[in-house]
Order: structure tokens, then sequence, then C-alpha cells
């Protein structure tokens, strides 16, 4: 009985070893979302006239994710669906703190979250004027940094003012003044903390007021 009982032990971890352990993680909520979208009209339709507490995403935003000059909304068209599914995703559990935003995620289901944020990444951006390095201090911090206050260039990260510097890495071009100062003000302040590693909150203590203005006016004429 002990023999028999060694041997099935045995066996049992030749199995396990040949198998070899799962360390693999499963994928975010917004990655699946984005898998299982919704039916293709559920966007437009959101977009358009909203539903229930998520209000019409147009009326801030733009029907096309481009909104009206001057606002301080974001502009959505062209930045990666990735980005703009997990930002919907942070809004809904507070890990992205927005008393607007919130209530409007928490609207939405996961498939309705996928569909808007392959809807809006799919809607050509702005033109943008080609990147010039100019004596503009916002220019300047987006190019090249700050080496004395330890600041990289904005570019390092966030790569293309049109392209961005990955999926979760949007870009910078075209964006509202005041939306990136509220933001940078907010990653500052520790308002906003949804950034890996507190890259962004640390970095953005480093710039004076006049810094944050210059960037914001920089990326909203690029």
């Amino acid at each position: 009985m002990k023999a028999t009982l060694l041997l099935g032990i045995a066996a049992a971890s030749v199995t396990t070893l040949a198998a070899g352990p799962d360390f693999s993680r499963p994928p975010p909520q917004w990655q699946v979302a984005l898998s299982q979208p919704a039916k293709d009209d559920v966007a437009q339709n959101i977009v358009a006239s909203g539903k229930g507490a998520a209000i019409a995403c147009a009326g801030c935003h733009g029907a096309k994710g481009v909104p009206a000059a001057g606002v301080p909304f974001p502009r959505l068209a062209g930045l990666p669906s990735e980005y703009l599914a997990k930002q919907l995703f942070d809004y809904r559990d507070g890990t992205r703190p927005n008393t607007v935003m919130e209530p409007i995620a928490k609207a939405l289901s996961d498939a309705e979250i996928g569909s808007l944020a392959l809807y809006f990444g799919s809607q050509p951006a702005p033109a943008l004027k080609s990147a010039q390095l100019s004596p503009h201090r916002g220019a300047r911090l987006a190019r090249e940094g700050d080496n004395a206050l330890a600041i990289p260039a904005c570019a390092d990260c966030h790569g293309g003012d049109d392209v961005g510097g990955g999926p979760i890495l949007p870009p910078l071009g075209a964006q509202p003044s005041a939306y990136t100062t509220a933001q940078l003000n907010a990653f500052k302040s520790g308002e906003r903390h949804n950034d890996d590693g507190a890259v962004m909150r640390e970095l953005s203590k480093r710039l004076s007021e006049a810094d944050i203005d210059a960037i914001a006016s920089y990326f909203e004429k690029r």
C-alpha cells in the first residue's frame, strides 16, 4: 500500500515538472474589453446620444473625437485604443478620479468601453505641424528635456506628437492647453495617480508653473 502511494506521488510530481509551473498572468480587463467589443453601431449611438448617466461623448469631445477650439476637453481621435480603454476603466474604478468621467464610465459595460475605444482610436487625428526645435521653452522640454532638473524629453516616452510612444503612451500633439495643464497639475498634486511607477507624478513635481504652461502651449500648437 505504501509503495503504491509513493509511486503515485512520484508520478504526479513528474507530470507537474513536465508541464511546468504556470507563471502567466491574465490580461488586464481593458485588454479583454478591446477583444470583445459591442456591435459596431453601439459606439456611434453612445457618442451621439449617450446612454443613461453616460452623456453623449460628442458634447465634449466632438463626434469624431476632436473637440471644439478653446474647450478644456481632450481630443480622442487617433489616440491608441488601448490607452482610451485603460483610461475609461481607470475612471470607472476610481484610479483616475474625475467627477465628470467617473459616472459616465460606470454606466458603460466592458463591451461598450471596448467599442468606444476602438471607435475613437480609428478616427483620423488632426493634422500636425512638423516638429521643429525652437528657443521656446515648451519646445525644448518636449524635444530635449532639461538635464539640470533631471527631466527627460516628453518625446522620450510619448514618441511622436502624432503617433505616441506605444499602446498606453499617447501622442500629445493637438491637445488643448487647458487639458494638458490640468493633467500635469493633477499628476503634480497626486490627484491623478494612474501612471505606472509614479513616473509622471515624480517628473511633474520638477516642473514650475511656467514650465507646465509652456509645455501645454507647445503641444496645443503642434
